[in-house]
């Protein structure tokens, strides 16, 4: 079996999703999980909660790596991981080689041209400051996968999704990046895939989603619903029939303050980018829970 090489990037700690996509890549045979680097405040917290789901699934072999606390320039709206309170119900690792994200990244990178997918789920900041500091790069990859943006207008007009108004310029840079495949899973396709707490519990019976189900105590003591975000564009990676895609290019907005971070998109049938547009709601849920049976 030919194996997707990933890079996971993500902001675990905050919604609940992160931890959901981890467990799936965990879990997808398909998968050659090459490391996690972790975004946003506490990013170390972040990395400590990655290496309990690691240690659960008996996959200590895969680096972690924190990575960038503040965004580039804008304030940081996303300073704590509040479900990192959950570690002390789990066993985790405390120590990390700091500084060592970008490297880790661009090595895995160049050392397999154009078969490394760098999905992201988080803030942009590590992806930006990876391109900006190795523009090259993104040729490079496979493909790049994001969780970002909102592009059909589903949603309220100008509305701003969370990773892409956390570092609106880190998302810019991501987005002029050329890269043979450049993919964005939108909040407005994602929406359409939730579970409440009930079918939560009653789902969520394997073991390695058993952490996974405590870190989402603390998002439920303030929601009422999970959004599969992350596992969505995770699992576009191998099964692409999942979601419907559509051609174009995508724009971040920087010059107005109250819509910093707000995507335009443009179709285009040659364009660099593409969007979801659909989601097959009931192939996605089989396709995730059936990497647990």
């Amino acid at each position: 079996m030919i194996k997707e090489k990933v890079i996971l990037d993500t902001d675990i700690g905050s919604d609940i999703d992160d931890s959901v996509a981890l467990a799936y890549l965990l879990m997808q045979e398909k998968c050659d999980l090459l490391g996690v680097t972790t975004v946003s405040g506490q990013s170390v917290e972040r990395a400590m909660m990655v290496s309990a789901l690691l240690k659960v699934a008996g996959r200590e072999d895969i680096p972690v790596f924190p990575g960038a606390p503040l965004p580039m320039l804008t304030e940081i709206k996303q300073p704590c991981a509040p479900q990192a309170d959950r570690l002390k119900n789990w066993p985790h690792e405390t120590q990390f080689k700091m500084g060592a994200y970008l490297e880790f990244m661009r090595s895995a990178i160049r050392s397999n041209p154009g078969e490394v997918t760098l999905l992201a789920i988080g803030p942009m900041t590590n992806v930006g400051l990876l391109f900006a500091m190795d523009p090259e790069l993104p040729s490079l990859l496979k493909r790049i996968v994001l969780m970002n943006g909102s592009f059909e207008h589903k949603l309220p007009v100008g509305y701003n999704e969370w990773n892409s108004l956390n570092d609106p310029y880190a998302t810019a840079i991501v987005y002029k990046a050329a890269s043979p495949v450049h993919r964005s899973i939108g909040l407005d396709v994602t929406m359409q895939v939730q579970m409440d707490l009930k079918e939560v519990e009653a789902r969520f019976t394997h073991p390695l989603l058993q952490p996974v189900k405590d870190f989402a105590s603390v998002w439920f003591e303030h929601a009422d619903k999970m959004t599969f975000h992350d596992p969505l564009a995770a699992a576009t990676i191998f099964d692409e029939n999942i979601c419907g895609f559509t051609r174009g290019k995508v724009e971040i907005e920087l010059s107005s303050k109250q819509l910093m971070g707000v995507t335009h998109f443009v179709p285009d049938a040659n364009g660099p980018h593409e969007i979801a547009t659909t989601v097959d709601r009931e192939r996605f849920l089989d396709h995730y829970f059936g990497v647990f049976q």
